[in-house]
């Protein structure tokens, strides 16, 4: 559980950091072992079934995977545990599984991340597991109307993947409970720095680890926070599947979560001065960011968010691809690439229709979606300046 006594950024440096995991050292450093060897027959059984904490086998992990596990339950008030995963995807997936079985359905949010979409349509189908997506924009007693009696489960991600729209996590949170329905919420865009998941009610808290809380475009992982009446069998299911992270990448992923707060807030400074230049831009239509006034989802961000990260779309007048990828392919600052969270900015084109079955919205033009890094924003400003300069299209 939390020491809910802590400020968030006192959490962020102080998590994990059991003075007999530190050994007098400033990090955990990183232990690497496959097998474990005890004194006795006695100490071998003593260490089973595993637990966070004691050493029993490699695969159950040491105090390198133990304290970023706790760092990241640090951030979640009223959290019980997290499990590390391989990556966001995996995360998704062991989330999912652990709360699902077949025959029931899932409420799937229409703007979720693609690789979760394809989990939904592929595993859980064949696992016979139906999936029923949902309005990112609906309310929750919209959502409550979705509900029947093979539900279990509801899932969000707030703000959606590529259009940004914003969730009345709490509201859905609430309906849910009172139905006994379980929610998950992939929270990367916000971190727990931005938006503590479990405190707003909700009962699995996912992270693509990969992105913000590394920072640094180096490692893959994804984590799974949980409320106490899902933690155990969170921890049952993601041992059963032999979920492990080596304690390398553990290492590289505390490294960063440490400067979360000052690399979050430095995104965000950058990513508005930049929104905001857009949205004055003559060959852009909309921008797509929800600290902006002018987006539907900010009353619900500004309600419930304490910031705003680097990730935004911005959707170009005329809604011509061929010239949308033609500006993006100019850019000199900006790096094409999948993945966001890292220090340096990224744009690539952004394309939702085809990954969306219960909306069908017009955005105004071709969009383009953006991270903002680290770098100085004038100098972002300009090189966008410079591309929509010559941005025609047909």
């Amino acid at each position: 559980m939390t020491d809910d006594r802590k400020r968030p950024d006192t959490r962020l440096i102080h998590g994990g950091r059991r003075k007999e995991w530190l050994r007098g050292m400033v990090n955990v450093p990183v232990s690497r072992t496959s097998t474990v060897l005890f004194d006795s027959v006695a100490d071998l059984h003593a260490g089973y079934p595993p637990e966070d904490g004691r050493l029993s086998y490699g695969r159950n992990g040491t105090w390198t995977q133990w304290s970023l596990a706790e760092a990241l339950t640090e951030l979640e008030p009223g959290a019980a545990g997290t499990r590390l995963l391989p990556s966001g995807s995996a995360a998704v997936s062991i989330a999912l599984t652990s709360v699902l079985a077949p025959g029931d359905e899932l409420l799937m949010v229409d703007s979720a991340y693609a690789p979760t979409r394809l989990f939904c349509d592929r595993e859980l189908k064949r696992l016979g597991i139906a999936t029923r997506y949902y309005d990112p924009l609906a309310t929750p007693d919209e959502i409550d109307a979705l509900i029947g009696e093979k539900i279990r489960a509801i899932f969000m991600e707030s703000p959606g993947s590529l259009t940004f729209e914003v969730q009345d996590v709490p509201g859905i949170c609430a309906m849910a409970r009172s139905r006994g329905v379980t929610t998950l919420l992939d929270n990367t865009w916000a971190t727990p720095l931005f938006f503590p998941a479990i405190e707003q009610g909700v009962d699995l808290a996912i992270l693509a680890c990969t992105k913000y809380v590394s920072g640094h475009s180096d490692v893959m992982m994804g984590s799974v926070t949980a409320a106490p009446r899902h933690w155990e069998r969170l921890r049952r299911t993601a041992s059963a599947f032999g979920q492990y992270v080596s304690p390398d990448d553990a290492y590289l992923v505390a490294r960063g979560l440490r400067t979360l707060s000052v690399r979050l807030r430095r995104h965000e400074e950058n990513a508005l001065k930049v929104a905001r230049w857009l949205k004055d831009q003559p060959q852009v239509a909309r921008v797509l960011h929800p600290a902006l006034e002018e987006c539907p989802g900010h009353s619900l961000w500004s309600r419930g968010f304490a910031g705003a990260s680097g990730l935004f779309s911005f959707a170009l007048r005329g809604g011509d691809k061929a010239a949308r990828d033609a500006l993006i392919d100019s850019l000199e600052l900006f790096g094409i690439g999948f993945s966001w969270g890292g220090f340096e900015s990224l744009a690539a084109p952004a394309d939702p229709q085809p990954v969306r079955t219960a909306t069908s919205r017009d955005f105004g033009g071709a969009l383009v979606r953006l991270h903002i890094g680290l770098e100085d924003p004038d100098d972002l400003i300009g090189d966008l300046a410079r591309a929509l300069a010559e941005y025609r299209p047909a």
